[in-house]
C-alpha cells in the first residue's frame, strides 16, 4: 500500500478551495505542487537512467511513493545514479530491507500528541501539523509512516487545540510543520496564524518547510502579505541538505521571505551518499549564507524504517563535524544533533 494519500487528497482540496485571480487560475506555486513526477519509471526515464534502477525503485515507491516536483527535477545532473538529489527521492530496493532498530514512529510522537494535530514534547513550545501534504517526498522523512489522517483537523477541529495554547501560558513559540506548512492554502494558513495572534502569550511563530527549496515559486506575494504583517516574531526554518539544491530561484525566494522580516535558519539531515564529507558540507554552509540562510542543526538520521541506507554512525559523524571546523568560521557551522525521544531538546553530539 502506498503512503501519503491523505496528502494527495489534501492538495487537490487546496486547489479547488484556494483560487488565485479567479476561480480558474490557481496560483503558480499549487500548479506546480499538483504537477509533480510520481511514477519511478518516468523518473529514470527523465533522467536518462538505465532500467536497471527500476526494480528496486518500484519497490521502494510501493512503500512511500515517488513526489517530485519539476523545479527540483530541472537541479538533477541526468544519467547520473549517485547525483545527491536524486538520492534523496530515488527509492531503492533497500527500503524494503527490515533493520534492527528503524521503526515506523523513531520520535515517539504518538505519545506526545495531546490534541489532534498537534505535538507537545517540549517545554515553551509546541509543534502544529498544518499540512498533511509535502511537495517533495524524501526516501529519509521520519515521518514517511505518520498517521497523517488522525492529524489532520478541520478549521472547526482547530478550536480543540487553540484552546490548548490559550490554557497553557508557558507555550509562547508555536511550530508549523507537517507535512509541509507551505502546502496549506494562504487562506488556511492566514487564518490560523490570526488565531494564533488572538493568544497573548504567544510571541513567535517559526515555519519548518522544503517548499522554498523544492518550489520557490511557493514564495509569492499572498503569502508574504500574511507572513509579513503578522504580529509574531517571524523565523522559517528551511531544509536543504546540498548546495545543488539551492540555485538562483532558491535564493531570490529567500531574499524575498528577508525582505519581510523573517529570520531564515536551514536544518539538514546527514545522509549517506548525499552530504557525508566536509567538501559537501562547507559548500552547503557557504552557499546557504550566500542566499542569507544560517546553519542551524544537522541532525544525524532518525532511525524511520526504511531509511536505513542512509545511515552516517555517530563516531563518524563527530569526527566528520570535528574536520568540517578547520573549514568554516563559527558562524557557518551546524550543530550536530539527535533527537531522542523523552529527551527535554535536540541531543548534541
Amino acid at each position: 500500500m502506498i503512503t501519503r494519500s491523505p496528502a494527495n487528497v489534501q492538495i487537490a482540496r487546496d486547489l479547488a478551495s484556494s483560487p488565485g485571480p479567479s476561480s480558474a487560475s490557481p496560483p503558480a506555486w499549487q500548479r506546480q505542487l499538483a504537477d509533480v513526477v510520481r511514477d519511478p519509471a518516468e523518473l529514470c526515464r527523465r533522467l536518462g537512467l538505465g532500467d536497471e534502477a527500476l526494480p528496486g525503485a518500484q519497490d521502494g515507491h510501493a512503500l512511500f511513493e515517488v513526489r517530485v516536483p519539476e523545479a527540483y527535477l530541472s537541479r538533477i545532473r541526468p544519467g547520473d545514479p549517485d547525483d545527491p538529489l536524486l538520492r534523496q527521492v530515488l527509492p531503492l530496493v533497500a527500503e524494503t530491507d527490515a533493520i534492527d532498530g528503524f521503526v515506523a514512529d523513531p520520535l515517539e510522537e504518538a505519545d506526545h500528541t495531546p490534541r489532534r494535530g498537534l505535538i507537545h514534547k517540549y517545554a515553551g513550545r509546541v509543534l502544529l501539523i498544518a499540512s498533511p501534504a509535502c511537495a517533495i517526498n524524501c526516501r529519509y522523512c521520519f515521518r514517511r509512516h505518520f498517521p497523517y489522517q488522525e492529524n489532520s483537523p478541520s478549521r472547526a477541529q482547530w478550536q480543540a487545540t487553540l484552546d490548548y495554547l490559550r490554557e497553557d501560558t508557558s507555550i509562547h513559540e508555536v511550530i508549523l510543520s507537517g507535512g509541509d506548512p507551505l502546502a496549506a492554502s494562504d487562506r488556511q494558513l492566514a487564518w490560523l496564524v490570526a488565531r494564533l495572534e488572538e493568544i497573548p502569550h504567544l510571541t513567535r511563530l517559526r515555519i519548518h518547510t522544503r517548499l522554498p527549496v523544492v518550489i520557490p515559486a511557493r514564495i509569492d506575494e499572498a503569502l508574504l502579505e500574511w507572513l509579513g504583517s503578522t504580529r509574531l516574531q517571524k523565523v522559517v526554518v528551511l531544509h536543504a541538505n546540498h548546495a545543488h539544491e539551492i540555485d538562483e530561484h532558491v535564493a531570490a525566494a529567500c531574499s524575498r521571505l528577508k525582505a519581510a522580516g523573517v529570520t531564515l535558519l536551514n536544518q539538514s539531515v546527514l545522509l549517506r551518499g548525499v552530504n557525508d564529507s566536509v567538501a559537501a558540507l562547507a559548500a552547503l554552509s557557504e552557499r546557504l549564507f550566500e542566499a542569507s540562510v544560517l546553519p542551524y542543526y544537522l541532525h544525524v538520521l532518525d532511525p524511520v524504517s526504511g531509511a536505513a541506507h542512509f545511515d552516517v554512525p555517530d563516531e563518524e559523524a563527530r569526527v566528520l563535524v570535528e574536520a568540517l571546523r578547520d573549514h568554516l568560521p563559527g558562524f557557518l557551522m551546524p550543530r550536530l544533533v539527535r533527537e531522542v525521544p523523552g529527551a527535554a531538546s535536540k541531543t548534541p553530539l
